[in-house]
Protein backbone atom coordinates (compact mmCIF):
# COMPACT_ATOMS: atom_id res chain seq x y z
CA UNK A 1 0.00 0.00 0.00
CA UNK A 2 1.78 2.97 -1.47
CA UNK A 3 0.54 6.86 -0.66
CA UNK A 4 1.67 9.95 -2.05
CA UNK A 5 1.45 13.00 0.03
CA UNK A 6 1.96 16.92 -1.22
CA UNK A 7 1.15 18.87 1.78
CA UNK A 8 2.54 21.25 4.18
CA UNK A 9 5.07 20.68 7.30
CA UNK A 10 5.89 23.30 10.11
CA UNK A 11 6.60 23.60 13.61
CA UNK A 12 3.39 24.64 16.19
CA UNK A 13 4.62 26.75 18.80
CA UNK A 14 1.61 25.72 21.36
CA UNK A 15 0.34 27.95 23.98
CA UNK A 16 -1.93 26.01 27.04
CA UNK A 17 -4.26 28.58 28.50
CA UNK A 18 -7.12 28.74 30.85
CA UNK A 19 -9.04 30.97 28.38
CA UNK A 20 -8.87 33.08 25.15
CA UNK A 21 -7.38 36.89 26.30
CA UNK A 22 -9.17 39.65 25.22
CA UNK A 23 -8.32 42.49 22.54
CA UNK A 24 -4.86 44.26 23.60
CA UNK A 25 -4.61 41.60 26.94
CA UNK A 26 -1.77 40.12 28.36
CA UNK A 27 -2.50 36.77 29.97
CA UNK A 28 -0.17 34.93 32.29
CA UNK A 29 -0.13 31.65 33.66
CA UNK A 30 0.09 29.53 30.33
CA UNK A 31 2.10 26.12 29.41
CA UNK A 32 4.19 26.61 26.28
CA UNK A 33 5.42 23.85 24.39
CA UNK A 34 7.32 23.17 20.80
CA UNK A 35 6.77 20.27 18.29
CA UNK A 36 6.40 19.51 14.42
CA UNK A 37 3.40 20.03 12.78
CA UNK A 38 1.94 20.73 9.14
CA UNK A 39 -1.11 19.02 7.68
CA UNK A 40 0.79 17.22 4.95
CA UNK A 41 3.55 15.98 7.20
CA UNK A 42 0.79 14.71 10.23
CA UNK A 43 -1.41 13.05 7.55
CA UNK A 44 1.77 11.20 5.86
CA UNK A 45 3.27 10.14 10.10
CA UNK A 46 -0.26 9.17 10.61
CA UNK A 47 -0.52 6.91 7.41
CA UNK A 48 2.89 5.67 7.68
CA UNK A 49 2.23 4.91 11.13
CA UNK A 50 -0.87 2.85 10.13
CA UNK A 51 0.83 0.39 7.43
CA UNK A 52 1.25 2.72 4.80
CA UNK A 53 4.59 3.11 2.60
CA UNK A 54 4.54 6.74 2.11
CA UNK A 55 6.36 9.40 -0.15
CA UNK A 56 6.19 13.15 1.25
CA UNK A 57 6.54 16.57 -0.95
CA UNK A 58 6.91 19.72 0.94
CA UNK A 59 8.96 22.83 1.44
CA UNK A 60 11.37 23.87 4.19
CA UNK A 61 13.92 26.56 5.12
CA UNK A 62 17.38 25.74 5.39
CA UNK A 63 16.76 26.28 9.43
CA UNK A 64 16.65 24.35 12.75
CA UNK A 65 13.24 23.39 12.04
CA UNK A 66 13.64 22.22 8.62
CA UNK A 67 16.58 20.35 9.92
CA UNK A 68 13.91 18.67 12.85
CA UNK A 69 11.68 17.53 10.19
CA UNK A 70 13.98 15.68 7.88
CA UNK A 71 14.72 14.09 11.32
CA UNK A 72 11.10 13.54 12.75
CA UNK A 73 10.65 11.66 8.36
CA UNK A 74 13.77 9.22 9.40
CA UNK A 75 12.43 8.31 12.50
CA UNK A 76 8.78 7.65 11.25
CA UNK A 77 10.16 5.58 8.33
CA UNK A 78 8.50 8.59 5.72
CA UNK A 79 10.27 8.70 2.61
CA UNK A 80 11.49 12.37 1.99
CA UNK A 81 13.71 12.27 -0.42
CA UNK A 82 11.18 14.83 -2.91
CA UNK A 83 11.07 17.43 0.22
CA UNK A 84 13.04 20.52 -1.01
CA UNK A 85 14.97 23.15 0.72
CA UNK A 86 14.17 26.46 0.16
CA UNK A 87 15.41 30.46 0.71
CA UNK A 88 13.02 30.98 3.21
CA UNK A 89 11.82 30.34 7.01
CA UNK A 90 10.26 26.37 7.98
CA UNK A 91 6.21 26.96 8.03
CA UNK A 92 5.61 27.66 11.98
CA UNK A 93 2.05 28.15 13.71
CA UNK A 94 1.23 29.50 16.78
CA UNK A 95 -1.47 27.24 18.63
CA UNK A 96 -3.57 28.58 21.55
CA UNK A 97 -5.39 25.88 23.47
CA UNK A 98 -7.94 26.04 26.35
CA UNK A 99 -8.83 23.72 28.84
CA UNK A 100 -11.62 22.39 27.04
CA UNK A 101 -9.04 21.27 24.09
CA UNK A 102 -10.61 23.66 21.68
CA UNK A 103 -7.67 25.64 19.83
CA UNK A 104 -7.09 28.85 17.31
CA UNK A 105 -4.18 28.64 15.49
CA UNK A 106 -2.17 31.25 13.72
CA UNK A 107 -0.07 30.39 10.90
CA UNK A 108 3.31 32.14 8.94
CA UNK A 109 3.41 30.15 5.67
CA UNK A 110 7.11 30.60 4.62
CA UNK A 111 8.80 28.15 2.65
CA UNK A 112 5.49 26.73 2.07
CA UNK A 113 4.90 29.64 -0.60
CA UNK A 114 7.85 28.72 -2.63
CA UNK A 115 6.51 25.04 -2.88
CA UNK A 116 5.80 25.38 -6.91
CA UNK A 117 3.90 23.21 -9.60
CA UNK A 118 7.97 22.39 -11.26
CA UNK A 119 7.82 20.50 -7.70
CA UNK A 120 4.94 18.44 -8.05
CA UNK A 121 6.75 17.68 -11.61
CA UNK A 122 9.57 16.59 -9.86
CA UNK A 123 7.16 13.97 -7.87
CA UNK A 124 5.32 12.60 -10.32
CA UNK A 125 6.43 9.37 -10.92
CA UNK A 126 6.09 8.45 -6.57
CA UNK A 127 2.15 9.37 -7.59
CA UNK A 128 2.31 7.42 -10.36
CA UNK A 129 3.10 4.63 -8.51
CA UNK A 130 0.79 5.30 -5.56
CA UNK A 131 -2.02 3.68 -4.55
CA UNK A 132 -3.53 7.22 -3.26
CA UNK A 133 -2.25 10.85 -3.57
CA UNK A 134 -3.35 12.92 -0.47
CA UNK A 135 -3.36 16.71 -0.94
CA UNK A 136 -4.65 19.75 1.60
CA UNK A 137 -4.80 22.89 1.13
CA UNK A 138 -1.90 24.60 3.34
CA UNK A 139 0.37 24.87 0.26
CA UNK A 140 -0.50 27.36 -2.69
CA UNK A 141 -3.48 26.85 -4.86
CA UNK A 142 -1.58 26.02 -7.89
CA UNK A 143 0.19 23.38 -6.30
CA UNK A 144 -2.98 21.59 -5.08
CA UNK A 145 -4.21 22.03 -8.57
CA UNK A 146 -0.96 20.73 -10.01
CA UNK A 147 -0.99 17.51 -7.49
CA UNK A 148 -4.68 17.20 -8.48
CA UNK A 149 -4.15 17.31 -12.33
CA UNK A 150 -0.93 15.01 -12.34
CA UNK A 151 -2.65 12.23 -10.17
CA UNK A 152 -5.41 12.45 -12.66
CA UNK A 153 -3.15 11.92 -15.37
CA UNK A 154 -1.30 9.04 -14.11
CA UNK A 155 -4.42 7.30 -12.60
CA UNK A 156 -3.81 7.42 -9.56
CA UNK A 157 -6.86 8.38 -6.88
CA UNK A 158 -6.91 11.35 -5.09
CA UNK A 159 -8.19 12.46 -1.40
CA UNK A 160 -8.37 16.16 -1.04
CA UNK A 161 -8.34 17.50 2.33
CA UNK A 162 -9.66 20.97 1.24
CA UNK A 163 -7.92 21.88 5.53
CA UNK A 164 -7.64 24.44 5.58
CA UNK A 165 -10.64 26.17 4.14
CA UNK A 166 -10.31 27.55 0.47
CA UNK A 167 -12.12 26.65 -2.90
CA UNK A 168 -10.73 24.83 -5.52
CA UNK A 169 -11.31 25.28 -9.65
CA UNK A 170 -13.96 23.04 -11.17
CA UNK A 171 -12.23 21.42 -13.43
CA UNK A 172 -9.33 20.26 -10.31
CA UNK A 173 -12.73 19.38 -8.52
CA UNK A 174 -14.10 17.27 -10.90
CA UNK A 175 -10.59 15.05 -10.52
CA UNK A 176 -11.29 14.47 -6.54
CA UNK A 177 -11.78 11.04 -5.61
CA UNK A 178 -12.46 11.73 -1.98
CA UNK A 179 -13.48 14.53 -0.23
CA UNK A 180 -12.88 15.30 2.86
CA UNK A 181 -14.10 18.38 4.73
CA UNK A 182 -15.32 19.61 8.27
CA UNK A 183 -18.83 21.63 8.65
CA UNK A 184 -16.42 24.98 8.08
CA UNK A 185 -14.45 23.81 4.51
CA UNK A 186 -18.00 22.49 3.71
CA UNK A 187 -19.26 26.23 3.94
CA UNK A 188 -16.50 27.54 1.97
CA UNK A 189 -16.69 25.03 -0.54
CA UNK A 190 -20.39 25.43 -1.17
CA UNK A 191 -20.54 29.23 -0.08
CA UNK A 192 -23.71 27.99 2.34
CA UNK A 193 -24.00 29.78 6.16
CA UNK A 194 -25.27 26.48 7.66
CA UNK A 195 -24.22 23.49 9.72
CA UNK A 196 -27.04 20.97 8.61
CA UNK A 197 -25.05 18.00 6.95
CA UNK A 198 -27.70 17.40 5.00
CA UNK A 199 -28.06 20.40 2.95
CA UNK A 200 -24.08 20.77 2.48
CA UNK A 201 -23.71 17.51 1.87
CA UNK A 202 -26.52 18.48 -1.14
CA UNK A 203 -24.58 21.38 -2.42
CA UNK A 204 -21.32 19.48 -2.40
CA UNK A 205 -22.85 17.14 -4.22
CA UNK A 206 -23.66 19.52 -6.87
CA UNK A 207 -19.96 20.33 -7.17
CA UNK A 208 -18.15 17.02 -7.09
CA UNK A 209 -18.94 13.34 -8.23
CA UNK A 210 -16.36 11.90 -5.88
CA UNK A 211 -16.93 9.90 -2.32
CA UNK A 212 -17.48 12.82 0.32
CA UNK A 213 -16.81 12.32 4.12
CA UNK A 214 -18.02 14.94 5.91
CA UNK A 215 -16.76 14.99 9.54
CA UNK A 216 -19.19 17.07 12.64
CA UNK A 217 -17.09 16.62 15.79
CA UNK A 218 -19.34 15.63 18.23
CA UNK A 219 -21.86 14.63 16.09
CA UNK A 220 -19.72 12.17 13.89
CA UNK A 221 -19.25 11.76 10.30
CA UNK A 222 -21.51 11.55 7.18
CA UNK A 223 -20.04 9.70 3.89
CA UNK A 224 -21.84 10.08 0.71
CA UNK A 225 -21.15 8.19 -2.11
CA UNK A 226 -23.71 9.24 -4.54
CA UNK A 227 -25.60 6.73 -3.96
CA UNK A 228 -26.10 5.83 -0.42
CA UNK A 229 -25.67 8.20 2.94
CA UNK A 230 -24.99 7.13 6.24
CA UNK A 231 -24.66 8.72 9.69
CA UNK A 232 -21.16 7.42 11.72
CA UNK A 233 -21.72 7.56 15.50
CA UNK A 234 -18.53 9.89 17.01
CA UNK A 235 -16.20 7.69 18.57
CA UNK A 236 -16.24 8.57 22.33
CA UNK A 237 -12.71 9.98 23.21
CA UNK A 238 -11.92 8.97 27.22
CA UNK A 239 -11.30 12.58 27.30
CA UNK A 240 -10.62 15.77 25.23
CA UNK A 241 -7.35 17.48 25.49
CA UNK A 242 -6.32 18.74 22.07
CA UNK A 243 -8.44 18.80 19.22
CA UNK A 244 -5.57 20.32 17.01
CA UNK A 245 -4.71 16.97 15.20
CA UNK A 246 -7.85 15.18 14.97
CA UNK A 247 -8.74 15.98 11.26
CA UNK A 248 -4.89 14.53 10.29
CA UNK A 249 -5.64 11.34 12.33
CA UNK A 250 -9.17 10.64 10.60
CA UNK A 251 -7.93 11.49 7.01
CA UNK A 252 -4.55 9.28 7.46
CA UNK A 253 -6.88 6.28 8.87
CA UNK A 254 -9.21 7.18 6.25
CA UNK A 255 -6.82 6.79 3.48
CA UNK A 256 -5.30 3.48 5.08
CA UNK A 257 -8.81 2.17 4.70
CA UNK A 258 -9.49 2.79 1.74
CA UNK A 259 -6.52 1.81 0.42
CA UNK A 260 -7.33 -1.52 1.91
CA UNK A 261 -10.74 -1.46 0.59
CA UNK A 262 -12.70 -1.31 3.00
CA UNK A 263 -16.11 -0.17 2.18
CA UNK A 264 -17.26 3.27 3.80
CA UNK A 265 -19.05 2.64 7.05
CA UNK A 266 -16.04 0.77 8.13
CA UNK A 267 -13.25 3.32 6.96
CA UNK A 268 -14.86 5.72 8.60
CA UNK A 269 -15.71 4.28 11.74
CA UNK A 270 -11.78 3.40 11.69
CA UNK A 271 -11.12 7.00 10.97
CA UNK A 272 -13.57 8.19 13.58
CA UNK A 273 -11.06 5.57 16.21
CA UNK A 274 -8.03 7.47 14.69
CA UNK A 275 -9.73 10.79 15.55
CA UNK A 276 -10.92 10.08 19.21
CA UNK A 277 -7.78 9.14 19.64
CA UNK A 278 -6.32 12.01 18.82
CA UNK A 279 -7.46 14.54 21.01
CA UNK A 280 -7.08 12.42 23.94
CA UNK A 281 -3.25 13.11 23.39
CA UNK A 282 -1.60 16.84 24.13
CA UNK A 283 -0.03 17.68 20.97
CA UNK A 284 -0.53 16.15 17.37
CA UNK A 285 2.06 13.59 16.63
CA UNK A 286 1.55 12.06 20.30
CA UNK A 287 -1.93 11.61 18.90
CA UNK A 288 -1.30 9.84 15.95
CA UNK A 289 -2.32 6.08 16.52
CA UNK A 290 -0.45 3.14 15.15
CA UNK A 291 -2.70 0.14 14.25
CA UNK A 292 -2.52 -1.52 17.64
CA UNK A 293 -4.14 1.42 19.23
CA UNK A 294 -7.11 1.29 17.14
CA UNK A 295 -7.64 -2.11 17.20
CA UNK A 296 -11.11 -2.39 18.63
CA UNK A 297 -12.61 -0.37 15.53
CA UNK A 298 -11.50 -2.90 13.08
Amino acid sequence: MRIAVVGSYGTGMTMRTSRMPGRGETLGGAAFSLGPGGKGSNQAIGAARLGAEVSLLTAIGDDVLGAQGRELWRHEGVDASAVVTVDASTMTGVILVEDDGENRIIVAPGALDLLRPAHVGGFADVIAAADLLMVCNEIPADVVVSAVRTAADRGTRVLFNPAPARDLPQDAADLVDLLTPNLTEAQVLTGLDTTDPDVLLDALRERFSSTIALTCGTDGAYVDDGTDRTHIPPVRAARVVDTTGAGDAFNAAFAVAWCRGWDLRRAARYAAAAGAFAVAHHEVIPGLPHSEDLGPAL
